[in-house]
């Protein structure tokens, strides 16, 4: 494949070989075959080797020439704030990228970006904690929504401890929202009276809106319905229950240009929509 003869061959392979720290090929009555150490390596060198094959590409062709499929597992409650966003970004400046939206709770599309069903994951993670392995994004409160004029809607704010027996909404278990919710009654001594469980956002809002449950959602996730009149909210405090936004890429395999392309619009588009964001939320972090 080289063009090169065999000893000049044998002496690249030894010089590797020297570089590596210990033989990376062992002759057989077939031809050669890779030893432990040249096993372990092989994953890392064609990781490269294709890195470089990109670059030169890339550097070659030019951004306009980016195409392929990228599989976005979302959060319900994005599709207005980011999807659509994301969708009309890449249409004007990366018509060649195609798009794949699957929607999820967090859990499940952090279980889809373990096992590389999609490329990118937009989760949540809570608390203050920085997050591992992912890139914050926005950090957004928790709202108690339920029909105008409902007694846990009345003020700006309400406390976590008010929640105490009212009929609630929410997604089951082991959805991290509830998880984390249950903690933190069992912290404030509070119960939790969940009438339904449902992970669907749509659902949740729709028996808020009805007067059968109060629903608990970023401000957000209903943005449509406050502005509608049909749903009044109210900010948890004491204690607060943040969530933050994070993008993560798959490790299940080596991203394409296309997937790092998204990445980096999903980035940008979260922090020139600032304004949005601000407006939504008054305390909200954007990194």
């Amino acid at each position: 494949m080289l063009g090169q003869p065999q000893p000049a061959i044998s002496r690249q392979i030894s010089r590797l070989e020297v570089e590596c720290g210990g033989r990376l090929f062992n002759r057989t009555g077939r031809g050669m075959a890779l030893t432990e150490l040249g096993d372990s390596l092989l994953p890392r060198v064609v990781l490269l080797l294709d890195q470089a094959a990109e670059l030169t590409a890339q550097l070659h062709e030019g951004s306009s020439s980016i195409g392929g499929e990228v599989r976005i597992g979302v959060l319900p409650s994005l599709y207005m704030v980011l999807c659509m966003p994301i969708f009309f970004e890449l249409k004007q400046k990366f018509p060649g990228i195609r798009l794949q939206i699957f929607e999820g709770s967090a859990g499940q599309i952090d279980q889809w970006l373990a096992n590389g069903f999609i490329d990118i994951g937009l989760p949540y993670r809570y608390g203050h904690t920085k997050p591992k392995d992912v890139e914050p994004l926005v950090r957004v409160s928790s709202y108690v929504m339920g029909q105008p004029g409902s007694e846990l809607t009345a003020e700006p704010t309400i406390r976590f401890s008010r929640l105490h027996a009212c009929p609630l909404v929410l997604p089951g278990t082991p959805s991290s929202v509830r998880l984390m919710l249950d903690q933190l009654a069992k912290q404030a001594n509070v119960t939790l009276n969940v009438l339904l469980e449902a992970d669907s956002t749509q659902i949740q809002k729709a028996v808020a809106k009805m007067g059968g449950a109060y629903a608990v959602l970023p401000l957000h996730a209903a943005t449509e319905e406050i502005k509608e009149g049909t749903l009044e909210v109210s900010k948890i405090i004491e204690p607060e229950f943040n969530r933050t936004i994070v993008l993560g890429i798959t490790a299940a395999r080596p991203s394409s240009r296309a997937t790092r392309q998204v990445a980096r619009l999903l980035v940008e588009v979260v922090r020139r929509d600032r304004a949005y964001w601000v407006q939504s939320d008054g305390d909200l972090e954007i990194p």
